[in-house]
């Protein structure tokens, strides 16, 4: 007998949750019965498309990182078509269990870019590193991803030509929270535009998934939550799918700003089909960013 919509769904979440949701939950440190409802009902909207298009050049490598305590950070560069000197940058923060390779390997993004500035959209270059897994900020062993963003990888990238005394940011899950924390760290004197989908954000420490901060001293010392004011100056895109685990805490985050952000919230999960079908409009985002500035 077939289950009805509402024999999926309590006030709570789900009356039965599968083994794959649970596994997810594991992950984000958020049960997500109503993703795993949403998707089975078929209702998290469609997946994005890669545009079937040629993309610029791309170069990679790699370097020791004293930030990262000696690990070998690769990093990969997407150029748009027709590549000019001295382009702007977004950096690429990538979410758990991901790395630089990600944005282009399963996002598209060098795809999505070269789509964008075909149709006329301020070109720039995406750049992407590997962070690990500690959440884009300062460890109690001494590792710091953000600090090795910030003081090795920007200025890497402006040894190589681009420009970096401003940059954009853009992250997904683990990264998402990065990207926030990063330029409110930063602010409007160095990050022009901010871009943040499906952003892995807990209220409490209570909350967090496993590893993802030290201790409660750590999770304060990291938080977002209260530091909206600290993004003003700093155009503010945020993203998340309403059937995605992390939905209702962005949803109270976002309410957090005095001026609501750009972006929303759409049909989709935490997963790469709402992240490509997001990623034209969050590019675009950055282009006319950076064209009004």
């Amino acid at each position: 007998m077939g289950l009805s919509r509402r024999s999926f769904l309590t006030a709570g979440g789900l009356l039965v949750v599968g083994a794959g949701a649970t596994a997810a939950g594991v992950e984000t440190g958020v049960l997500p019965g109503r993703s795993w409802a949403y998707s089975h009902l078929g209702i998290d909207g469609e997946d994005g498309t890669i545009p079937d298009v040629a993309p610029g050049r791309m170069v990679s490598g790699a370097f020791m990182s004293e930030a990262r305590l000696g690990e070998r950070c690769g990093w990969s560069i997407a150029y748009p078509p027709g590549e000019r000197g001295n382009l702007p940058v977004v950096v690429v923060l990538h979410g758990r269990g991901n790395d630089h390779t990600s944005a282009f390997a399963d996002l598209g993004l060098d795809r999505f870019l070269a789509d964008a500035v075909r149709r006329g959209a301020e070109p720039f270059a995406i750049a992407s590193v590997d962070g690990g897994e500690t959440y884009w900020h300062a460890r109690d062993n001494g590792e710091d991803a953000g600090s090795m963003v910030v003081d090795e990888f920007i200025p890497l990238l402006g040894g190589r030509g681009l420009e970096t005394r401003r940059v954009g940011v853009l992250g997904w899950s683990m990264g998402g929270y990065g990207a926030l924390l990063l330029a409110s760290r930063l602010g409007p004197d160095r990050v022009f535009a901010v871009v943040a989908e499906s952003p892995a954000l807990w209220p409490r420490y209570e909350d967090t998934a496993p590893g993802a901060y030290d201790d409660e001293a750590d999770f304060a010392d990291a938080v977002v939550w209260g530091e909206q004011d600290r993004l003003s100056g700093i155009p503010v895109r945020i993203d998340c799918g309403e059937s995605d685990p992390f939905y209702g805490y962005t949803r109270t985050y976002v309410d957090g700003f005095a001026d609501d952000p750009a972006g929303g919230f759409q049909l989709g999960d935490h997963d790469v089909g709402y992240w490509r079908r997001m990623a034209p409009d969050q590019l675009r985002f950055l282009a006319d960013s950076l064209a009004s500035r």
